[in-house]
């Protein structure tokens, strides 16, 4: 039987040269894990290339960096390689206005499961969405499982990565955006007219979306609970609320009242 642990995963590049090469020739990166406490020349080098490139670096144990790299040497370092070039906002709202139509977004505040991230994307590029945010830390980012859970949607939506959710939020606001919050508590999903230029917001899949981001959406909206359980997958959640906005967006079209 094979020992998976022996191999190292698709998306990992481990050990300094390796590592400092990748992030030479600009081949896209989601981010560089260091091990706990490593502070010798060479990698400190590779850190400050990095940053500089505004990649996410983040400390680990030397134990996930065995795990991850397999049986090849990682000397303290590996870099999580992206599935694809990262897009802006800039361009996904250029793209929307390229295809004449009102800006449909998915924003995801700190989803942290790759699957999850993957199946969303995937939905994504089902409904018409123009692209998908994410923020640059505390999310999954886009690694090979995303690419996989994607069904291959990945090579087709737009994803990008900013700093600041509540800032990013903000500026679509000032574009004539309106943001609408998947939460608890909040307006039946299907009295909501998401027709026009809207931006979804999903949240963590333990914590949902944070206080902060909850404040700046304009609606907050919520699926009806039947069951014993109160609240959804967060992929399943996303899906159902893109094909609601979906809905609305064709019956707007077909009625011509947005080009």
């Amino acid at each position: 039987m094979k020992d998976n642990k022996t191999e190292p995963k698709p998306d990992v590049i481990s050990g300094r040269n390796p590592v400092s090469e990748a992030v030479r020739s600009g081949r896209p990166i989601d981010k560089i894990l260091v091990a706990r406490g490593e502070k010798t020349g060479a990698v400190v080098g590779i850190l400050a290339k990095a940053r500089a490139k505004q990649i996410p670096v983040k400390e680990v144990d030397r134990a996930k960096l065995d795990f991850l790299s397999g049986s090849a040497p990682h000397q303290g370092i590996v870099a999580l390689a992206a599935a694809k070039e990262y897009s802006t906002v800039e361009e996904i709202l250029a793209y929307a206005e390229e295809r004449n139509e009102p800006p449909f977004l998915i924003i995801l505040d700190e989803l942290e499961d790759p699957h999850n991230l993957g199946a969303i994307i995937r939905t994504a590029e089902c409904t018409g969405a123009h692209g998908v945010i994410i923020p640059k830390r505390r999310s999954a980012g886009l690694s090979y499982t995303v690419g996989k859970a994607s069904a291959g949607a990945v090579e087709y939506m737009r994803v990008a990565r900013v700093t600041n959710i509540s800032d990013l939020i903000d500026k679509l606001k000032e574009r004539g955006v309106w943001v609408y919050g998947a939460d608890m508590n909040g307006t039946d999903y299907a009295d909501c007219d998401m027709s026009g230029a809207c931006a979804i917001v999903i949240g963590n899949e333990g914590k949902g979306i944070s206080r902060l981001v909850r404040e700046k959406c304009d609606v907050i909206v919520s699926l009806p609970m039947k069951g014993k359980i109160n609240s959804l997958n967060a992929s399943v959640a996303a899906g159902v609320l893109m094909y609601h906005a979906l809905k609305g967006r064709r019956q707007t079209k077909g009625r011509g009242q947005y080009v």
